[in-house]
């Protein structure tokens, strides 16, 4: 339980974490006003960015306007594959804390030369490169993070990405959502993880995160990299019992994020009974799996669902007894500009 980590506050990551829910608190929607309306006026928007900076704001905010049916076309790529594409109609947002990412910075150059005049950036440090590169920017107001591993800057972000999509389709809600959804997060962080499970991520050869293309398991997929140095994967859907199963071990673990109730017995019957697996839900409600059972917080589980995995991922990194805030070859930024 993250949020009762005392002995543990020497590590950076943990403070991050908690730090994340005041952050939900204090947020101010009306910062993306500008730019959502002159977005709205273009009707597509590229969110781009490279790993944590990418997976969650974008993928979470995508997911919830096609659930609504919202008009504007909101598509996401990565910096270096989005220089493929013929961008010059569309509004682009770049998203990097350093903004000193290499992929995005190059991007925006071409953007910029090509005569594409509505170019946003969200960063964490003022006066960036990527900035310079923008014609409007925003700058986090989170502060540095201590740990590697992007924690209360990913929450940020992707709270600017929903207020933005909000503002955008004209649907503001988030501003009287934040202080029940800061609460829910804390709660999430602050649910007591059983020792077993713990000690089974810990042991695992293979950490598999399952569920939604909406983020939330992509991003844990790269923090089991980063906090637990355990091989991760993502299973988009139910990727997981399509084939992949052929390479999986007994000591492995599947981690699924709100699980499909109609695929539960499926799951069990490939992965529990057939490679004799562990497999552990995240969710609001109970499963045929161990659960960690959170609040329910509508539209906004996502966020939820994020607390839920840094905690059971910050539990079996405790258990490897390995230093959580710095891994021995991830680096702050992946890919530097330089030039």
């Amino acid at each position: 339980m993250i949020a009762d980590r005392t002995p543990y506050s020497k590590y950076n990551l943990i403070g991050d974490m908690v730090t994340a829910a005041n952050v939900i608190r204090t947020f101010d929607p009306s910062v993306v006003n500008g730019a959502a309306a002159e977005i709205a006026s273009v009707g597509k928007l590229l969110l781009t960015g490279e790993g944590s900076s990418r997976m969650f704001p974008a993928k979470s905010v995508i997911a919830h306007s096609r659930r609504q049916g919202w008009p504007c076309t909101i598509a996401t790529e990565a910096g270096r594959q989005s220089q493929e594409y013929a961008l010059k109609d569309w509004a682009v947002l770049g998203m990097s804390n350093s903004g000193r990412t290499a992929e995005v910075i190059r991007l925006f150059h071409d953007l910029k030369s090509a005569g594409t005049n509505h170019r946003y950036s969200v960063t964490a440090m003022p006066n960036s490169t990527l900035e310079s590169l923008a014609t409007s920017g925003h700058v986090l107001k989170c502060g540095k993070e201590g740990a590697v591993a992007a924690t209360k800057s990913v929450v940020e972000q992707a709270l600017y990405c929903r207020a933005l999509v909000e503002g955008i389709a004209g649907k503001p809600t988030l501003a009287g959502q934040l202080s029940s959804l800061a609460d829910k997060f804390l709660a999430a962080l602050a649910l007591p993880i059983d020792a077993e499970i713990s000690q089974k991520l810990s042991r695992a050869s293979s950490i598999y995160f399952a569920g939604r293309n909406d983020g939330v398991a992509e991003e844990l997929t790269l923090k089991t990299n980063e906090i637990t140095r355990k091989r991760g994967d993502f299973l988009e859907g139910t990727y997981a019992v399509h084939g992949i199963e052929e390479s999986m071990q007994a000591d492995d673990v599947v981690v699924w994020i709100d699980p499909f109730q109609e695929s539960e017995q499926k799951f069990y019957d490939v992965l529990v009974k057939g490679v004799g697996m562990t497999v552990i839900a995240v969710s609001s409600r109970p499963t045929l799996f161990p659960t960690i059972q959170i609040p329910d917080a509508g539209d906004l589980s996502c966020f939820v669902q994020l607390a839920a995995g840094w905690n059971l991922l910050v539990e079996a990194g405790l258990q490897l007894d390995i230093n959580i805030d710095k891994p021995e070859r991830a680096r702050k930024v992946g890919n530097e500009f330089v030039g």
